[in-house]
């Protein structure tokens, strides 16, 4: 069983086989999974702790943030380091796009964690996006006030630059969703959308842009993006899509899926520790 079916057997809540039994946190790529949280056996990263260390936020699951050397923020710390294996080749493929197959698995959570990783990093600088006009949650977890943002360069051409916040998370920038809109699907097929996109991702020859979408299943903008993307990871908690969802999800997204990231995965060896961050996944 290859590891790509193993999570799409653990997803579904499924019994994995003898051949899987190896720990679910390998990290992310074309055919692997990562899983948060993991056992964080990673080296501790002690200067970029120091940096850390004058920034908190109340958001709980911001854990990059409020608790750097925790094995879950090393989980991140191993996503981070996957994501840039395989987006640095011949070109820099940038502009990732974050989503789940069904609402409530923690998309927007591995987000903006992820983005705050790569923030932290010297090489790059990095881009938020919050494309999930229909709920959108970035603000939230950054403790941000609501802002002018996508919608807004959409509906009312404003140049993205006088919308854009900054953050005090590293090099790590936020494009707010912006006023909110009740169907969104016309903005995400728009030429307006895909001229944003290509500005976004040639502005700066060093960022990242990070994007997080609506649930693929339920919403059709979600297509969009990703057919605009470089690539896109797909958030599965474990136990609550199908696998006939993941699967519905993974061939929405037009084979552009660079890996899937397990979250709220559970251990009976390790109830307690399981029990606390799976309530992770809830968040959207």
């Amino acid at each position: 069983m290859s590891r790509i079916e193993e999570a799409l057997a653990k997803a579904a809540g499924l019994q994995p086989g003898p051949a899987a039994q190896r720990a679910p946190h390998s990290s992310p790529s074309a055919d692997a999974v990562s899983a948060i949280p993991g056992n964080g056996s990673g080296p501790a990263r002690a200067p970029m702790a120091a940096a850390q260390a004058a920034v908190r936020l109340p958001e709980e699951t911001m854990v990059v943030v409020n608790q750097p050397l925790s094995p879950v923020a090393e989980e991140f710390r191993k996503l981070k380091e996957a994501l840039v294996k395989m987006t640095r080749r011949e070109r820099f493929d940038n502009l990732i796009a974050v989503t789940s197959a069904t609402v409530g698995e923690g998309k927007s959570m591995t987000a903006v964690n992820l983005a705050a990783s790569l923030a932290w990093e010297f090489d790059h600088t990095v881009l938020l996006v919050d494309a999930d006009l229909r709920r959108p949650s970035v603000h939230k977890y950054l403790a941000l006030e609501q802002h002018k943002g996508l919608s807004d360069c959409l509906r009312e051409g404003l140049d993205v630059g006088d919308v854009l916040v900054r953050t005090d998370i590293g090099k790590l920038t936020v494009l707010p969703a912006g006023t909110p809109v009740a169907n969104p699907v016309e903005l995400f097929t728009s030429e307006s959308m895909r001229l944003l996109f290509q500005e976004l991702k040639h502005r700066y020859p060093d960022r990242y842009i990070i994007v997080d979408t609506p649930p693929v299943l339920p919403f059709a903008e979600t297509r969009s993006v990703a057919g605009m993307a470089d690539g896109v990871l797909l958030v599965v908690r474990e136990g609550q899509p199908s696998i006939a969802q993941i699967e519905d999800a993974i061939e929405a997204l037009g084979g552009n899926v660079l890996g899937i990231v397990y979250n709220g995965a559970q251990s009976q060896a390790r109830a307690s520790y399981y029990s606390y961050y799976g309530r992770y996944g809830e968040a959207e």
